[in-house]
């Protein structure tokens, strides 16, 4: 589904990522881990082409990042859900136009049906028309989600999902990704929080990927 073979990926002649050769299988569930400035949002990015590789060979759905067209990486991304750490939103435009702005991008009609399923299951529908400065940190965290799966994606990768918010509302955005994964999807988190990974690690077969001199190595049981 995404494979990555000797990846390396340097920034300004500086090699950030090095040697990286993982797959990330169908309905897999994978947390990545490291310290800040490691690497984690770059090997997020080159998850979903934002990225390419300044060496290796990385693929997603079977294809080389190296040989897709503009179009070909777009309509890959619709396979390819994300969740960013700073999540952005259109602050004009009420909650439900937003999350459902990717099918907007693509030329699909939203089905009123279907998001009013989505934003019921993410906590949100009683929040449909509100405004996106009105949400709270947790609420904006769960409305990119909604965003982020909108598509039907086979993959949904998040980026610190959790990083600022309360332990409640992290456990919620867990279930969330754990019914996911359980759906099939493939999932991707990076996250700083070990208690966050060991929680999940109770509920679902999620391994986990630590970053470490510019590598990426399975971790163990010793979190």
């Amino acid at each position: 589904m995404i494979a990555f073979d000797n990846v390396a990926y340097n920034y300004g002649g500086g090699e950030l990522l090095s040697e990286i050769s993982l797959r990330l299988a169908p309905g897999s569930f994978h947390f990545l881990t490291g310290p800040s400035g490691a690497g984690k949002t770059t090997f997020l990015k080159l998850c979903y082409a934002e990225l390419l590789p300044t060496a290796g060979r990385v693929a997603l759905f079977d294809r080389d990042v190296r040989g897709l067209s503009r179009d070909d990486i777009a309509h890959t991304r619709r396979r390819i859900g994300v969740v960013h750490q700073d999540c952005q939103f259109l602050d004009h435009l009420p909650l439900a136009t937003n999350v459902t702005l990717p099918l907007t991008v693509s030329n699909r009609e939203p089905d009123v049906r279907d998001l009013t399923d989505l934003l019921q299951w993410v906590g949100l529908a009683d929040l449909a028309d509100a405004l996106p400065p009105s949400l709270s940190g947790g609420e904006r965290q769960r409305a990119a989600l909604a965003r982020a799966v909108i598509m039907s994606p086979d993959v949904i990768l998040a980026d610190e999902p959790t990083g600022n918010l309360d332990w409640e509302m992290s456990l919620r955005l867990l279930t969330l990704l754990v019914e996911l994964n359980r759906m099939g999807k493939t999932i991707l988190v990076a996250t700083h929080d070990l208690n966050l990974i060991r929680q999940a690690k109770a509920q679902v077969a999620a391994r986990v990927l630590r970053i470490r001199n510019r590598r990426i190595q399975l971790a163990g049981a010793d979190l």
